[in-house]
């Protein structure tokens, strides 16, 4: 008795699942971009672009605007005459205000020596120095904290000697000046002297029991030796008028943020176009086998493709032979058994 076993088709004969090629051979389109590599890819990309455009960038051309914004308040405070201080300064105490800050003022009145404390560890031009805050009464009965200048220290990290005040009525000017934040450390008694780590007006207020308006007065170059007849004291420099490179950065994270989606854009044209070139390389190779071989008419002479030959190959290693050898012979040992 014989009895044929019918052929099954290569892929139930494997019981194996698509290849990587194979898969990649049945997408098309956009749909070949969905792997891991080009999704981690795109998603960086974009959240690169977003924080770029929402934080990054704006948070440099924000300190471009508020320096900007500083440079032209110092400017108009160079440039302007002084003001008296009840102009600018509120009656009840209460701060100018930001827009305020760096105006010229004109303050007339005394010093109150007796209250004066020293700012501590306050660096000029990289050096350690010493400030002198000295309480200041105006006519109109506010009282206002005065820096009136810097003296580096002695034998190290010691309290220079400074000379008081002047107690008569004296008339000077500076710029008004937003007070600090309070520090950590508390006031200190150290050389003999009160002192502080920070201009903060209430802090020092309490330290020597005066009520201080919320702002104090730097005192400008002119005004410093008035205050010092002793000529100790050193007037502080005023910062630069500088723009800084804020708006250069900025534009930076800007064009990061257009430039990475710009550039995945490109990679994914690049990839596209490969594709295309291998798919039309591949179909110019196949119609130069087929009609261009001797031959090429008769169906029996059209080479295997290369994967149908990967997979004959792949069964005469396993089987000794082609798929139909191999059933064949199975059919012939049926036989000869039955």
């Amino acid at each position: 008795m014989s009895e044929s076993v019918p052929e099954r088709g290569s892929a139930s004969l494997s019981g194996r699942s698509p290849s990587a090629g194979e898969v990649q051979r049945r997408r098309t389109g956009w749909r070949s971009f969905l792997t891991p590599g080009w999704v981690i890819t795109a998603v960086v990309a974009v959240l690169f672009a977003y924080v770029a455009f929402t934080v990054l960038a704006p948070w440099q051309l924000g300190k471009n605007r508020d320096t900007h914004e500083f440079n032209d308040r110092l400017r108009a405070g160079l440039e302007a005459d002084p003001v008296p201080a009840a102009e600018v300064l509120p009656g009840d105490g209460a701060s100018a205000g930001e827009k305020s800050e760096w105006t010229r003022v004109e303050l007339q009145g005394r010093f109150l020596a007796d209250d004066e404390v020293l700012l501590r560890n306050r660096p000029v031009d990289g050096q350690p120095a010493y400030h002198a805050l000295t309480p200041f009464r105006l006519d109109d009965g506010l009282t206002v904290l005065v820096n009136r200048g810097w003296a580096h220290p002695v034998d190290g990290t010691a309290a220079p000697s400074i000379p008081a005040a002047v107690s008569t009525p004296v008339t000077v000017t500076g710029f008004v000046r937003m007070s600090e934040a309070p520090p950590n450390n508390p006031p200190m008694t150290a050389d003999g002297r009160l002192q502080v780590y920070s201009m903060n007006t209430a802090m020092v207020g309490d330290a020597v029991d005066v009520d201080l308006a919320a702002d104090y007065v730097q005192l400008d170059e002119a005004s410093v030796p008035v205050a010092d007849p002793g000529g100790e004291l050193s007037a502080r420099e005023l910062p630069n008028l500088d723009a800084g490179p804020y708006l250069s950065y900025g534009l930076q994270w800007i064009a990061f943020g257009v430039m990475v989606p710009l550039g995945l854009a490109y990679f994914v044209w690049a990839e596209v176009r490969e594709r295309r070139r291998r798919r039309d390389e591949v179909a110019a190779t196949g119609a130069g086998e087929v009609h261009g071989a001797p031959g090429a008419s008769d169906a029996t002479d059209v080479p295997e493709a290369p994967a149908t030959r990967s997979r004959a190959s792949k069964l005469e290693d396993r089987y000794g032979g082609t798929r139909t050898r191999f059933h064949e012979k199975r059919n012939a040992r049926d036989q000869d058994r039955f």
